[in-house]
This record gives C-alpha cells, sequence and structure tokens, in this order.
C-alpha cells in the first residue's frame, strides 16, 4: 500500500472525475487509443534506438504504474465524464503525474490526453487542475511542470485555459513519433495560485 498522501485519489467537479488507473479500463482505453489513434500519434513517446521497449500489454502498463505509485513517484489518474448516452461515466483519457522529487524540490510533471471523442468540451483543463489542486495540497507538492512540443496546439491551449506561464525552451527534451523533440516549459507553484486552480479555471476572465 502506498504511504505517499497524494496516492490513491479520487477527484470530482461538476461531470469529470479522476480516478486510479485500472486494469479494468482495459477495453475502453484499448477503444480510445483506437478511435483517436492519427489524432494522437503525432505526440505519442517513443522509445529511442537501443533502448528497452516499454510494456507491450496494458495490464503490464498499469502493473508498472500501479508500483511507481506505490514508491510515490507517480500518479497514473484515469479520467471519466459523466455520459448519459452511455447510461454513466465514460473513460475519457488519462492524467499522469510523472517524475515526483521529494525533499527540498517537492515537484513533479503533468502529462495528459484525451479521447478525442471528449475533445474540446474543456474536459482537459478541467481534469488537469484538479490533478493540480490535488498534488499542491493533499499531496503537498510546491511545483508542477507541464512540458508541450512547441506544434501541439491543443495541448498547449490547455496550459493556457489554466493560466499557467512559460518559463523556458528545452532542445531535443523527449523522443516522441520516432525523433528527439524540442518542448516548451509551463509550470506553476503554490504561491502562483493560491485560490486553486478549479477556481481559477472557473473565473469569468479565465
Amino acid at each position: 500500500m502506498s504511504l505517499d498522501p497524494g496516492w490513491p485519489a479520487v477527484l470530482t467537479h461538476g461531470e469529470v472525475s479522476v480516478r486510479p488507473l485500472a486494469r479494468s479500463d482495459a477495453d475502453a482505453w484499448a477503444e480510445a487509443r483506437r478511435r483517436s489513434a492519427a489524432w494522437l500519434h503525432p505526440w505519442d513517446a517513443t522509445v529511442p534506438p537501443g533502448v528497452e521497449s516499454r510494456p507491450a500489454s496494458f495490464p503490464v502498463l498499469v502493473r508498472r504504474l500501479r508500483r511507481q505509485a506505490r514508491a510515490g513517484v507517480t500518479y497514473p489518474f484515469a479520467i471519466d465524464v459523466d455520459d448519459p448516452a452511455a447510461g454513466g461515466p465514460s473513460f475519457a483519457g488519462q492524467v499522469t503525474v510523472n517524475n515526483i522529487v521529494r525533499g527540498s524540490a517537492q515537484f513533479a510533471s503533468i502529462g495528459y490526453w484525451i479521447d478525442r471523442k471528449y475533445a474540446g468540451r474543456g474536459i482537459m483543463p478541467l481534469a488537469v487542475a484538479l490533478v493540480i489542486d490535488h498534488c499542491f495540497t493533499t499531496a503537498r507538492l510546491h511545483r508542477v511542470e507541464i512540458c508541450i512540443r512547441p506544434e501541439n496546439s491543443n495541448s498547449l491551449r490547455v496550459v493556457e485555459k489554466l493560466g499557467i506561464n512559460e518559463i523556458g525552451y528545452a532542445p531535443r527534451f523527449l523522443h516522441i513519433d520516432g525523433a528527439w523533440r524540442d518542448h516548451r516549459i509551463f509550470a506553476i507553484t503554490t504561491e502562483e495560485c493560491p485560490e486553486g486552480m478549479v477556481a481559477r479555471l472557473g473565473r469569468p476572465d479565465a
């Protein structure tokens, strides 16, 4: 069982919830990835030549993420959206808190993806806001970073809506879609958003 105060957790606001990714998400996860494959492919992480490949199956992926969550270095959240047509919550994507560093840093990075079916409805900004608020309160982190390829306009729109400032630029930062890609770096600290990210997102000027 995890001893990390930030895990496990279920967070909800309106129609959107985030909760631990589970093995039971396998079918919905596979369908979302299939439906959105062409849309997500340019932004998917890849393995550089000569490096061991990542897990090939969803159950292995979940086991690895759970192990990292118990160690307090990753929070793998699934996104659920209330869908009356489906008769209840539907899997819509993921928000993952990665590279959690404690000690004097109290830092983490966040990555996310959404099923194209649910894009453009404000779901991802809200899900990320929920997770950042959780990181700053229950998990007691101080700083959260989001790194985005300059060409990824949809992902950039998320940080724009959340009012997260750009702090730098990292050439050839991550191996994405088969090559080392540049990334813009965005970050926020607890001092920059004392009212919380969900509250900020709900302001008329957001």
